[in-house]
């Protein structure tokens, strides 16, 4: 009998544990299992040179969303990226999206400024006004090609 309650008490320990397990590999991943309070915005970058899925997306420096997704649009051969936005903060029409290099390393993330209108985007929304990553290569060879 008291094998039984050892086994018993060994076994909600490991339960215990994974579920301990899981809950930090959740929050520490920072993924999120219901959806989270985001609406999704959409902009269309020349260039998104070492922009990942996942950047931050900043605002005055504070951290608004990150980029979801990717891609190639096949009309203008663009990149679309596809940006989560934390449903407190309201982006009007009018913003500016950046792709900036944060730090030595070189990260990039999307920096957002807000502009003055009164209209506000809502989920599915383009951004309008965009800039592109600065690339440094492509300016070192056109200084040493003499293109500049």
């Amino acid at each position: 009998m008291k094998k039984k309650r050892i086994e018993f008490i060994v076994g909600l320990f490991v339960i215990a544990s994974f579920i301990c397990i899981g809950y930090l590999t959740i929050r520490l991943g920072k993924m999120e299992l219901w959806g989270g309070a985001y609406y999704k915005i959409y902009g269309k970058f020349g260039s998104v040179s070492g922009l990942k899925i996942g950047a931050l997306i900043e605002m005055a420096g504070v951290r608004i969303g990150q980029v979801e997704t990717i891609e190639l649009d096949d009309d203008t051969y663009t990149a679309l990226v596809g940006m989560k936005i934390n449903n407190k903060v309201l982006l009007t029409e009018d913003v500016i999206a950046s792709i900036k290099t944060a730090g030595i390393i070189g990260d990039k993330h999307i920096k957002i400024s807000q502009g003055g209108a009164n209209i506000e985007l809502k989920d599915g929304d383009m951004i309008t006004e965009t800039e592109s990553a600065l690339d440094i290569e492509e300016l070192i060879s056109k200084y040493a090609f003499g293109g500049l």
